[in-house]
């Protein structure tokens, strides 16, 4: 079995930059930091991550998580948060194993294992953390290995999969996971209602359209959105709106009006209140600052 050590020790010889990089084994990514970060606003797609080295916050509405070695987080819908690694340092970076949930599988290995329809679980969240037990590091270590054996990656990959998700399903969350793959529970209603909101975010949206999206009465979707997401559709929206402003503003150098206006927004001052808010700082002065960091990041590298 693995130790949290010999993990860590796995993931640092298969990654020696910072950023998140992906592998050869499919849905597998790596994640490394050699220094605290700033606060990254972003939409996490349903995923497991587990941290082998450092420690992280995450805020997703008015929830805080905080977690570090052996913890893992689940992300179980598509999750509006902001996350900062707030221990790493050269000599011990942050490292952190990542793999994406694939839906269909999850099913095939639920019906594999006779597990039958999981139950609904009140306390299923868009972000749930738990402490991994020698059985999922294991299981983790093993998709991890076979980036050093690419041939063996097309036949001993699925099997390393399906253990891996086998051991999350019997694991601290698996009730809770298992609603991913069950198309009448909750956390599947608050999904059709995110993908509703994505396909849209940029147009005017009724909570009724969204219910109805989800199959849900309006105030049963308010109720299990804001309890899976911690927040309601509408800020789920304007968070997406804000996010795709200030990408635009970064990667194609849109001005705050032109992106206020191609994200959905009316009324550029309500833009920029609404984004100061969000990021801390006016939009002009936030991408200027994010510019000049960048910069400097290419510099040194």
């Amino acid at each position: 079995m693995a130790t949290i050590q010999e993990f860590a020790g796995l993931l640092a010889r298969n990654i020696t930059e910072d950023g998140m990089i992906p592998t050869a084994v499919p849905r597998l990514g790596l994640i490394r930091a050699s220094m605290p970060t700033l606060p990254l606003h972003t939409l996490h797609e349903p995923a497991v991550c587990i941290i082998a080295q450092g420690r992280k916050r995450v805020v997703m509405g008015d929830r805080t998580l905080l977690y570090d070695p052996r913890k893992y987080l689940i992300v179980s819908v598509d999750a509006a948060c902001m996350g900062e690694v707030i221990e790493a340092e050269p000599d011990a970076p942050y490292l952190c194993f990542r793999f994406d949930i694939d839906r269909t599988l999850l099913r095939e290995v639920i019906a594999a294992a006779g597990m039958g329809g999981p139950e609904q679980f009140a306390d299923a969240r868009a972000m749930m953390l738990s402490t991994a037990n020698e059985d999922l590091l294991e299981a983790a270590a093993r998709l991890v290995r076979l980036i050093d054996s690419p041939r063996d990656i097309p036949v001993l990959g699925p099997l390393a999969e399906r253990e891996f998700l086998f051991r999350l399903l019997t694991g601290e969350q698996g009730r809770a996971l298992a609603q991913i793959a069950q198309a009448d529970s909750r956390l599947n209603q608050v999904h059709r209602a995110i993908e509703f909101i994505k396909s849209r975010f940029r147009e005017p949206i009724r909570v009724s359209d969204v219910a109805e999206a989800a199959r849900m009465s309006p105030s049963a979707l308010h109720q299990h959105f804001k309890t899976v997401t911690a927040m309601s559709p509408l800020q789920f929206q304007k968070q997406m709106r804000l996010l795709e402003a200030r990408r635009l503003m970064l990667g194609e150098r849109s001005d705050a009006a032109r992106a206020a206006f191609a994200v959905g927004y009316e009324s550029p001052s309500q833009f920029s209140r609404e984004y100061a808010r969000m990021f801390g700082r006016p939009p002009a002065r936030d991408v200027a600052i994010l510019l000049t960091q960048e910069d400097g990041l290419q510099a040194k590298a």
